[in-house]
C-alpha cells in the first residue's frame, strides 16, 4: 500500500469517493482496528462487527460538504462582557488559523492540489465527576484549583452538550470531507468510580443518566454544607466565592442531579485511558482495601486544616506518596471530622479489567466499534493499547500512559514501547497518529508497575525517540495538561512530526478538536486543527435549569472559578492551525 494517495488514483476512483461521502466514511474505522491488534478476534466476527456499525453511522447531510466555519472557533469564541467579578460570557472574536512552517515550507498553491486523508474530532479530559464520592478531596482547593471546581455538578449536561456540537459538524471544516471517528485521549471520568464510568460510556453512546449518587431525592456534598469554602448556590450565605461574585441559584442543587439525556455521538467513537481513569484521585496506586471502604461508605470529610492539607498536596506534586500511604493516615486521623453521607456501592473503583469490559458491553456500543477500540484480546493480556485502521493510507495508535504504580505523570512499560515501535515499523506504508493521555513533557514518572516488577518505565524522550525513527508518524495527540498547546519535533532521519496537545473539557476554555490529514502532492502533509466549543449558549440565564442551560451554566462557571490559570487556550499558533509536513 503506498503511503500517499496520489492524485491519479484518487481521479480513477470517483465511485469509491460518492460512496464514502455518502456512508460518512464509517466503515474505513470502524471495527478495522481488530486487523491491527495481535490476539484479536476470528476475522467473521471483526466483519459482522463491522456490518453492524457500518447500519448505525450517521447518515450524510442533506447538502453537500463544502469547507465552513459556523460552529468552530473560526466562526466566534466565548468571551467575557467586560467589568469585574463575576463576569458574564457573550460572543468574542474568531480564532484565525495559523500556519506553521516549523518542520517544512508550505508551497504555494497547496489548497487547489490537495487531497483529504482522514479527518476526526479530539476529547480529552470530559472529567465526568461524581461530586458527592466520598474520596473526593475538595478540601484542597486552597492548595489545587483542580480539587473542586465551581461548575463539576453540571459536568455531565456539558459533555452531552459537546456531543450535540460533534454531531451538528458539517464533515471536517476545511476540507468538508466526512468525520471518520471521534477519539477521547483520556481522564474521561475523575475518580476511577464505577458511576462515572457508567454515566461517560452513557454520554457519548446514547442514553439517559442521572448524575446523582448517594441518596436518590436530594444532593448531599460540600454545596449544601453551609461551609464557606464552597459556593452555596442556593443558600443565602456568603460564601467566599459570592464575596467574588458569583450568584443565588435557587433550584441549582436540584437541577444538577435531575435526569440527562444524550442523543450520544453519530459517529464511531474510540477510548485512550489517562490517570483519573485508572487511579483513585488520578494519583493513587489502585486496590487499597482502604480507598474502596471509603469510596461506597458513609462518611465523607469536606474540611482539613490548611497546614496539613498543604503538607500532603505539596508532597504528591513532588511526587511522593504515590501508594497513597500518607493520604489514608490522614483520613484516618480526621474520621470525627467527617460528615455522613448516604452509601452507594455504585462509587466502587473500577479495576483495568472492569474499564475493558465495560467498553465491550453491548449496552454501551452506540455508533460502535463494539468495545470502542479494546478487543477481548486486552482484556485476556490485561493490557489497555490498541492499533486501528483509521483510512486507507492511515492507522491511528492508542497507547496506555498511566504508571500503575502511583502519581498523576506517566510513562509507557518496555513491552508497550516495543509494541509501538513494531506496529508503526509493521505498517509503514501507512501514515500513523499515535494518541495517549499524557503529553511527552508530562512523562516522567518511571515508578514500576506492579503487576510487572520486572519491567523498566520509559518516559517522553524515550517515546519522542521512538516516533522519530519512524517517518510515517505524522502526529501524537494527547491531553491531560489542560492545555493547548502544539510542538514541532524535528528528526535528522525526516521521522519529523507534530505533537498536538489539547485543553480539557473541565476548566475553561472547555474546548475539544477536529483533525484533517491532507496531501498537498507536492512533497508535504498539512494537518489542519480547529478548536470547537459545546453547543450551548454563550449567554446565560440563572432562572434558566434546563439541560441546555445548565451547559451554559457549566461554561461560564468555569471561566470564572477563582484561581483558574488564564493561560489554557494557548497562543493563536496552538489553536486553529495548519501544520506542514514535508513526507514522501
Amino acid at each position: 500500500m503506498s503511503r500517499i494517495r496520489s492524485a491519479v488514483s484518487a481521479a480513477t476512483a470517483p465511485d469509491r469517493r460518492a460512496f464514502l461521502a455518502a456512508a460518512g466514511a464509517v466503515t474505513l474505522s470502524a471495527g478495522i482496528g481488530l486487523a491491527l491488534r495481535s490476539g484479536s478476534d476470528a476475522p467473521a466476527a471483526a466483519a459482522a462487527e463491522e456490518r453492524t456499525v457500518a447500519l448505525s453511522s450517521r447518515r450524510a447531510p442533506a447538502a453537500p460538504l463544502a469547507p465552513y466555519t459556523r460552529g468552530t472557533t473560526l466562526g466566534s469564541v466565548a468571551a467575557p462582557r467586560g467589568g469585574t467579578g463575576y463576569r458574564r460570557l457573550g460572543d468574542g472574536p474568531a480564532w484565525q488559523r495559523v500556519v506553521r512552517g516549523d518542520l517544512a515550507a508550505p508551497r504555494a498553491g497547496r489548497a487547489d492540489r490537495r487531497t483529504a486523508l482522514a479527518s476526526f474530532v479530539q476529547f480529552t479530559d470530559l472529567h465526568l465527576v461524581d461530586v458527592q464520592h466520598p474520596l473526593r478531596y475538595e478540601y484542597l482547593r486552597s492548595r489545587t484549583v483542580s480539587a473542586w471546581r465551581p461548575q463539576e455538578a453540571l459536568s455531565v449536561a456539558a459533555a452531552v452538550s459537546l456531543v450535540e456540537r460533534v454531531n451538528a459538524l458539517r464533515g471536517a471544516p476545511v476540507t468538508g470531507t466526512p468525520l471518520h471517528f471521534v477519539m477521547t485521549t483520556g481522564d474521561n471520568t475523575d475518580n476511577n468510580s464505577r458511576t462515572e464510568l457508567d454515566w461517560f460510556l452513557t454520554v457519548m453512546s446514547g442514553g439517559r443518566v442521572t448524575p446523582n449518587s448517594g441518596d436518590p431525592r436530594h444532593y448531599e456534598g460540600v454545596q449544601d454544607s453551609g461551609l464557606k469554602l464552597y459556593w452555596q448556590p442556593d443558600a443565602a450565605l456568603r460564601d467566599a466565592d459570592k464575596q467574588l461574585g458569583f450568584p443565588r441559584i435557587e433550584g441549582f442543587l436540584d437541577a444538577a442531579i435531575r435526569e440527562v439525556n444524550s442523543p450520544g455521538l453519530n459517529l464511531p467513537w474510540y477510548s485512550t485511558v489517562g490517570n483519573h481513569d485508572a487511579l483513585p484521585g488520578g494519583c493513587y496506586a489502585p486496590g487499597d482495601s482502604l480507598f474502596a471502604e471509603f469510596a461506597v461508605g458513609g462518611r465523607k470529610l469536606m474540611t482539613l486544616d490548611e497546614a496539613v492539607g498543604e503538607a500532603i498536596w505539596d508532597n504528591v506534586q513532588q511526587g511522593g506518596d504515590p501508594r497513597g500511604v500518607d493520604f489514608r493516615a490522614m483520613l484516618k486521623s480526621q474520621a470525627r471530622s467527617m460528615r455522613s453521607v448516604t452509601p452507594d456501592e455504585r462509587r466502587a473503583p473500577f479495576t483495568p479489567r472492569e474499564y475493558l469490559e465495560a467498553h465491550l458491553d453491548p449496552a454501551h456500543t452506540g455508533p460502535g466499534p463494539a468495545g470502542h477500540g479494546y478487543t477481548r484480546a486486552n482484556v485476556d493480556e490485561g493490557t489497555q493499547y490498541y492499533a486501528f485502521r483509521i483510512a486507507d493510507d492511515v492507522i491511528g495508535i492508542s497507547l496506555d500512559s498511566t504508571d500503575p504504580g502511583g502519581h498523576y505523570e506517566g510513562s509507557l512499560g518496555t513491552a508497550q514501547l516495543k509494541w509501538l515501535d513494531r506496529t508503526l515499523g509493521e505498517n509503514e506504508g501507512a501514515y500513523a497518529v499515535v494518541f495517549s493521555h499524557h503529553t511527552s513533557r508530562t512523562m516522567r514518572n518511571l515508578r514500576t508497575d506492579p503487576a510487572r516488577p520486572q519491567e523498566s518505565r520509559h518516559g517522553g524522550e524515550e517515546v519522542l525517540s521512538v516516533l522519530g525513527r519512524h517517518r510515517n508518524v505524522l502526529a501524537w495527540v494527547n491531553g491531560h495538561s489542560h492545555r493547548n498547546r502544539i510542538t514541532p519535533h524535528p528528526y535528522p532521519t525526516g521521522g519529523s512530526f507534530w505533537e498536538i496537545s489539547t485543553a480539557s473539557h473541565i476548566d475553561f476554555p472547555q474546548l475539544a478538536r477536529v483533525i484533517e490529514l491532507v496531501d498537498n502532492e507536492d512533497g508535504t502533509v498539512s494537518l489542519f486543527t480547529t478548536a470547537i466549543e459545546s453547543a450551548a449558549p454563550y449567554a446565560t440565564d440563572f432562572t434558566d435549569l434546563s439541560q441546555t442551560g445548565l451547559a451554559a451554566l457549566y461554561r461560564e462557571l468555569a471561566f470564572n472559578a477563582p484561581g483558574a490559570r488564564t493561560t489554557l487556550a494557548g497562543g493563536p499558533e496552538d489553536r486553529n492551525t495548519e501544520l506542514v509536513l514535508r513526507k514522501g
